[in-house]
């Protein structure tokens, strides 16, 4: 595999200037034809709770169906075996397109280790089994269903439709890893800075081998940005909100976190780029005159009538659901790169660019404005407002379709599209079950750790993050397997990847596309696993795939070959 990435490298120069690209320090820059990066950033799945049947359908009367082209490559999916005779204490069954939600499973550091059961992958129902379904989710509360252990169970291409069309069409990922354990927030860090060690105060304090994790609260909430600080000496593993971001809860913990992310590497390198999110506008102002992250939307919970309208939490009810999620928006959290106040942009065309108030971090909206007018940064981190994000408890897998196939089907109409690339990522699992467990690239030896034995993610302190300040631990990983998906024009069609990757390994495609060098200090950039091997830039698409947001099919019923 490492010998198609540099096979793939050394064939761009080439392509790159051939390319449309006039500026040619652009061209002289970039390793690639990918003049533009989208990354759309979802929530909380885990492979095989999407593609562990990838690519047979059941099918059934009513739903739309989906059938495999010919010559459709399998996936490292549920065998028969795992569908019928599963080590854990249930099977998984089948989760019908009538059954869109679900309850929120328990994806925390800790239970996600002891569910993997030091590699026999048993151990999901007890550690990280919630309810099944919305309604023992929301008030009145009720106790699971005895025997129903619905973390076992996977959708198929009946109801993650678009998705698999679209796996059909680009390219899949069938051995890509959370790059750890646990909630939103790690892996937010994840994807843009690789390493979830660095927070100079806040919950989760972690320095070194310290048992009791705990550290100083973080204070002054909300701090104004500012230049980058040391890194700290705490890991976060849970979900507290950024000490920077005015919209964060007053009553949730908060974490700031020091060092660099990949955002400082996008400036110093003079590309433009932005963290686009579903609510982080404000809607008014709170008594105080700071302002209030507050739009929401029904999701499909409500209905066919109200689902994606606007509602108030207050008064509509348990299917109406705040857009903005501070513990999502991972760039709040490094005083270099947070939009405390959420300042809007100074004008359309400053969007992504350097030296402007938004200090690169937008409301969902701005995305839109910028490349409809021609001013799509290069890289580009889109993230659902929370209805429409797949994050179980809130949201599904249908609204998250309409999400996905609305976006792709525009950057599809963009006259950018034929240099553009998107990658499908998620931050965590969920604690959704999968059945193959990855290899353990970083060790961990802590009261929290549980994946090879009792306060152990191995037993090796030479194999754990070291950065300038020491071993990172409570950095296990690499952890859950997860979805990922190259859409372009450049994926690899109806292609399943084989080779190791993580959630990290964005972070390096963006490093390596615009030469920008490595974080450093412990970012498991370095290690991750090339993307390369999902792009074919010899051979580019010259067609368009466009979907139907509620089916999921191709657009005038003819499925994709």
């Amino acid at each position: 595999m490492l010998t198609l990435a540099a096979a793939a490298v050394a064939l761009v120069p080439a392509l790159s200037a051939a390319s449309d690209d006039h500026d040619a320090a652009a061209r002289a820059r970039r390793a690639t034809p990918i003049k533009h990066l989208v990354v759309i950033f979802q929530e909380n799945i885990s492979f095989d709770h999407y593609f562990g049947t990838y690519p047979v359908s059941k099918n059934p009367a009513g739903e739309p169906a989906f059938h495999a082209a010919p010559g459709t490559p399998t996936v490292n999916g549920l065998s028969d075996g795992l569908l019928t005779n599963n080590p854990n204490l249930g099977n998984p069954q089948r989760i019908d397109r009538s059954h869109p939600l679900t309850c929120d499973q328990g994806h925390d550091y800790t239970p996600e280790q002891i569910a993997f059961d030091k590699g026999l992958m048993d151990g999901f129902v007890e550690a990280t089994g919630v309810g099944p379904t919305l309604g023992e989710c929301v008030v009145p509360k009720q106790a699971p269903t005895p025997g129903n252990f619905a973390v076992m169970d996977y959708y198929d291409g009946n109801t993650v439709t678009a998705l698999w069309n679209y796996a059909q069409h680009f390219a899949l990922s069938d051995n890509s890893f959370g790059s750890g354990f646990g909630p939103s927030t790690p892996g937010a860090f994840e994807v843009v800075a690789g390493n979830s060690f660095g927070a100079t105060c806040g919950a989760d304090f972690n320095p070194n081998l310290k048992p009791d994790f705990k550290g100083p609260a973080c204070t002054g909430w909300p701090a104004p940005p500012g230049p980058a600080v040391a890194q700290g000496p705490g890991t976060v593993i849970s979900d507290p909100d950024p000490l920077h971001d005015v919209c964060a809860s007053p009553t949730r913990a908060k974490v700031e976190m020091g060092g660099r992310n990949v955002g400082d590497l996008l400036n110093a390198g003079g590309v433009t780029w932005g963290w686009f999110q579903g609510g982080f506008k404000p809607t008014g102002k709170s008594t105080s005159g700071n302002p209030v992250c507050g739009s929401a939307h029904f999701n499909v919970g409500a209905g066919p009538q109200k689902d994606g309208q606007a509602c108030s939490p207050a008064t509509d009810g348990p299917f109406c659901v705040t857009d903005y999620n501070p513990h999502h928006q991972p760039f709040q959290y490094w005083p270099q790169t947070a939009n405390t106040m959420h300042l809007p942009p100074t004008s359309v065309g400053a969007i992504g660019g350097p030296k402007d108030q938004a200090n690169h971090q937008y409301d969902l909206s701005d995305f839109w404005a910028a490349a409809d007018s021609g001013n799509m940064p290069q890289v580009s981190y889109l993230k659902a407002a929370n209805y429409q994000d797949g994050h179980a408890g809130y949201s599904d897998p249908l609204d998250e379709q309409t999400f996905l196939v609305n976006t792709i089907n525009h950057l599809e109409k963009l006259s950018t599209w034929t240099s553009t690339a998107v990658v499908i990522a998620y931050d965590d699992s969920d604690g959704w079950y999968d059945h193959q467990m990855g290899p353990i690239l970083r060790q961990s030896q802590t009261s929290l750790d549980a994946l090879t034995a009792t306060g152990q993610c191995g037993s090796n302190l030479a194999r754990v993050p070291t950065g300038p300040t020491g071993p990172q631990q409570a950095r296990c990983g690499l952890g859950p397997r997860q979805p990922l998906l190259v859409i372009s024009p450049f994926a690899r069609a109806n292609f399943v990847d084989h080779s190791l990757s993580e959630q990290s390994s964005i972070v390096r495609l963006i490093e390596d596309n615009w030469r920008l060098g490595q974080i450093g200090s412990g970012s498991s950039d370095a290690s991750a696993g090339s993307l390369l091997t999902m792009f074919d830039f010899n051979r580019p698409h010259s067609d368009r795939l466009i979907l139907d947001p509620t089916t999921g099919l191709r657009v005038g019923g003819q499925q994709d070959s």
